[in-house]
C-alpha cells in the first residue's frame, strides 16, 4: 500500500501535463514558425512591404531615410499601429547591432532579418491559438483539435503568407486568439441548464436519434441519476459583476483582440458583427446581453483611445484612419483602380487557394456545421454543435460581404483560415480515422499523396515563385558593400509599381534609387478614372518613347566619348542611374535602346515560370553602366 501511494504521489498531474504538452507545443511551433521565416525568400504582394516595414523605417530612421511613403498614409488611411510595432523592432535590431560592433554588411542582415523574426512569433501564435480555439470547440479528449494544428502546419498557404509582414497576418491572428478566448460556454448555455448529480458516477442522457431527426421533443431515460424534469433548473448567466474572473479576463481579452482587428483591417468588423447578432439573437438572455454591451463598449472605447494616440503620434494630427479607409476604398471605390473581380471570385478562387486539399473537408465542415438540427442545452455536445454554427454562419456571412466589394484578395479572408480549419477538423477524422494514422491502406494513400500535394506547393512558392525580385535587393545591396565603392550608387527600376521591397531590403542610405509609381487618380471622377494612366502603364505602353521623354540625353551613355561630350543637358529629366532593373520581357526593347551605350548585362535572376501579369514574367535583369 505504501508503495502504490508513493507511487500515486510521484505520478505526474493531469493538469502538470496538460501544461506540459502546451508548453511544448507553443515552443514548437516557434521553431517551426521561425524556420518557416527565414526559408521564405519569395515575393508576394507589395504591402507586405509598403504598408508595414516602410512606414517603420521612416519611424525608426527619420523622414530623410528614402523609405517609400505610399499615397495611402498621405491621405491617412491606415491605421499606425501595426507600422510602430515594426518600428519596436527595428530600434531593438539597430540597438543589438550596433552594442555587437557589426560592420554594415552584416547590421543590414540583422534589419532585414528583424522583422521576419517579430512576424514569426506572430505566426506561431496563430497556429497556437487555432489549436486553443479547436480546444474550446471540440475539448481535448478527441483527435480534433490536433487536426487543426496538423492542417495550420501543413498548409501551404500559411507556409506561403504567415511570416509575412502583411496586416492581414497580423488581424489573422488578433481574429483567432480572440475567437478563442471568447467564452462560447458562458454564452452558449443560456437557456435553463440543469443540475448534474455529482454523486453518482456515469451520468449520461440517451437520446431517441428518430425522434431527433423528425423534430420532436427526444425522450430521455437517465442512467444513473435523477430524470432531469425531476431537478431544479440553474439559474441563467450571471450579469457582468457576477461573472467569475477566468471568464471576466477571456471576455475582455477576447473584446479588445477583436477591437485592433478592427482597427487595423476595418473588414474585420464583418466577422464580429455577425459572432454579437448571433449571440444576441439565437441566444436571448438578459444578463448576457448586458455583459456583453457592457464589456464592448469598455473594450472598444479602450481601443480607440490608444488607436488615436498612436494615429496621432504618427500623423500629427487627430484622425479616424478606419473612416478615411471607408470613404476612399468603398464610398469612392477607389480600390478599384487596383482591379476588380467576379462576384464569385472568394467561391470560386479564393477558398481554393486558401485551402489547397483541405477544401473538401472545410466544405463537408461548413455544411455539417449550419445543419444542427434539433437542439438543446441539455444535450450532450450542445455547446460544440452550436460554437461551429456560429463559425459556420460567420464565415458565410463574411465571404459574401467581401464578395460586395469590387477589389478581392485572397488575403483579405485570411482571418476566415483558421475558423475553415476548425470546421474541417471534424470530417477530416472522421475520414482518416483513426487519426492521425487510418486504418484504410486507400485513405493513408489519400493522406501522404495530399501531405504531398501540400509540402510541394509550400515550397514552391516559397523558394522559387518571384524570388528574383528578392534577390536583386541582396545583390545591389552587396554592390555598395564592396571596398571599392566610395560613393552613392543610383538605380532605376524599369518595372510595374513596387514590384521589389524597398528601404527595408535595400537598407543602405547610399543606395539612391527611383522606380515608377502608380499613384491613383485621388481628384477624378469614376469615369475618368476608368481612362486613367499611371506612369507604369505610360512607360509600359512605349517604354522606347518614355525614355526618350523622360530621361537624360542618351549620348550621355555612349561608348564614344566624342558622342558624351555632345550630350545636351536638361536638369528637369531623369539622369542614367548606374544600374537599371527590370524584367526579361522587357529585355529586346531595352537591348535596341541601349545599344552602343555603356550599358551591359551584369546580373541576371530567375523569378517566375509564370505570372498573371505578363509583364512580371521572366528573369530579373540588372545592366550596369560600365
Amino acid at each position: 500500500m505504501a508503495q502504490n501511494a508513493s507511487q500515486i504521489r510521484g505520478a505526474p498531474k493531469p493538469a502538470s501535463d496538460g501544461r506540459r504538452m502546451i508548453w511544448l507545443v507553443l515552443i514548437g511551433l516557434l521553431v517551426l514558425r521561425i524556420v518557416n521565416a527565414l526559408t521564405v525568400q519569395t515575393f508576394f504582394q507589395p504591402d507586405e512591404y509598403y504598408q508595414s516595414l516602410e512606414p517603420a523605417w521612416s519611424i525608426t530612421f527619420g523622414q530623410d531615410s528614402e523609405a517609400w511613403i505610399t499615397w495611402e498614409w498621405r491621405e491617412r488611411l491606415r491605421s499606425a499601429i501595426h507600422p510602430w510595432l515594426f518600428a519596436a523592432v527595428y530600434r531593438l535590431a539597430d540597438s543589438v547591432s550596433k552594442a555587437l560592433g557589426h560592420d554594415a554588411s552584416s547590421s543590414a542582415e540583422v534589419l532585414v532579418v528583424a522583422p521576419k523574426l517579430a512576424q514569426a512569433v506572430c505566426a506561431a501564435l496563430m497556429d497556437f491559438y487555432a489549436w486553443k480555439l479547436a480546444r474550446a470547440v471540440y475539448g481535448t479528449r478527441g483527435s480534433q483539435h490536433w487536426a487543426v494544428l496538423a492542417l495550420s502546419i501543413f498548409s501551404p498557404w500559411q507556409w506561403y503568407c504567415s511570416t509575412r509582414t502583411f496586416s492581414n497576418s497580423l488581424e489573422a491572428t488578433l481574429t483567432v486568439y480572440a475567437l478563442s478566448m471568447w467564452p462560447w460556454q458562458w454564452f452558449l448555455e443560456a437557456a435553463p441548464i440543469q443540475e448534474a448529480d455529482t454523486s453518482t458516477k456515469g451520468d449520461r442522457t440517451a437520446i431517441d436519434l428518430k425522434d431527433l431527426l423528425q423534430g420532436k421533443e427526444p425522450a430521455r431515460e437517465t442512467i444513473g441519476t435523477e430524470t432531469q424534469q425531476d431537478k431544479p433548473a440553474s439559474t441563467s448567466p450571471p450579469s457582468t459583476a457576477q461573472l467569475t474572473p477566468q471568464v471576466r479576463r477571456a471576455l475582455f481579452s477576447s473584446l479588445i483582440a477583436a477591437a485592433l482587428a478592427c482597427v487595423l483591417r476595418p473588414t474585420n468588423i464583418f466577422i464580429w458583427t455577425t459572432i454579437a447578432v448571433l449571440m444576441l439573437l439565437s441566444y436571448p438572455n438578459a444578463g448576457t446581453r448586458a455583459a456583453l454591451l457592457q464589456s464592448s463598449f469598455i473594450a472598444g472605447s479602450s481601443v480607440m483611445v490608444f488607436s488615436l494616440a498612436i494615429d496621432w503620434s504618427y500623423y500629427g494630427t487627430l484622425t479616424l484612419p478606419a473612416f478615411n479607409f471607408v470613404y476612399f476604398n468603398v464610398v469612392r471605390n477607389l480600390a478599384s483602380f487596383y482591379g476588380s473581380n467576379r462576384i464569385d471570385y472568394y467561391f470560386t478562387e479564393g477558398l481554393p487557394l486558401l485551402l489547397t486539399t483541405a477544401l473538401p473537408f472545410a466544405v463537408i465542415g461548413l455544411w455539417q456545421a449550419l445543419r444542427p438540427g434539433y437542439d438543446r442545452p441539455q444535450f450532450a455536445g450542445f455547446v460544440e454543435r452550436q460554437s461551429r454554427y456560429v463559425l459556420a454562419v460567420t464565415a458565410i456571412t463574411t465571404l459574401l460581404a467581401f464578395s460586395m466589394i469590387g477589389h478581392k484578395e485572397v488575403r483579405f479572408i485570411y482571418p476566415l483560415l483558421p475558423i475553415l480549419h476548425v470546421l474541417a477538423a471534424r470530417p477530416l477524422v472522421s475520414f482518416f480515422t483513426p487519426f492521425p494514422i487510418p486504418s484504410s491502406k486507400l485513405r493513408l494513400g489519400i493522406m501522404v499523396f495530399g501531405l504531398t500535394i501540400n509540402i510541394y506547393i509550400a515550397a514552391y512558392v516559397a523558394l522559387l515563385h518571384q524570388r528574383g525580385v528578392i534577390d536583386v535587393t541582396l545583390y545591389l545591396r552587396h554592390e555598395v558593400e564592396l571596398p571599392s565603392r566610395v560613393r552613392n550608387t543610383t538605380v532605376g527600376f524599369l518595372m510595374p509599381c513596387h514590384s521589389v521591397p524597398w528601404r527595408s531590403h535595400l537598407v543602405h542610405p547610399q543606395i539612391d534609387a527611383w522606380a515608377l509609381t502608380c499613384e491613383p487618380p485621388l481628384t477624378l471622377d469614376f469615369e475618368q478614372r476608368m481612362h486613367y494612366l499611371d506612369e507604369a502603364d505610360v512607360f509600359y505602353s512605349h517604354p522606347g518613347g518614355w525614355l526618350d521623354d523622360n530621361m537624360a540625353d542618351r549620348k550621355s551613355v555612349m561608348q564614344s566619348a566624342t558622342t558624351r561630350n555632345e550630350a545636351k543637358t536638361d536638369t528637369t529629366l531623369r539622369s542614367w542611374p548606374e544600374y537599371l532593373v527590370f524584367f526579361e520581357r522587357l529585355e529586346p526593347v531595352m537591348n535596341a535602346v541601349l545599344e552602343d551605350t555603356r550599358y551591359r548585362e551584369c546580373w541576371r535572376g530567375f523569378n517566375t515560370h509564370w505570372h498573371d501579369d505578363n509583364r512580371r514574367r521572366g528573369d530579373v535583369i540588372v545592366q550596369c553602366l560600365r
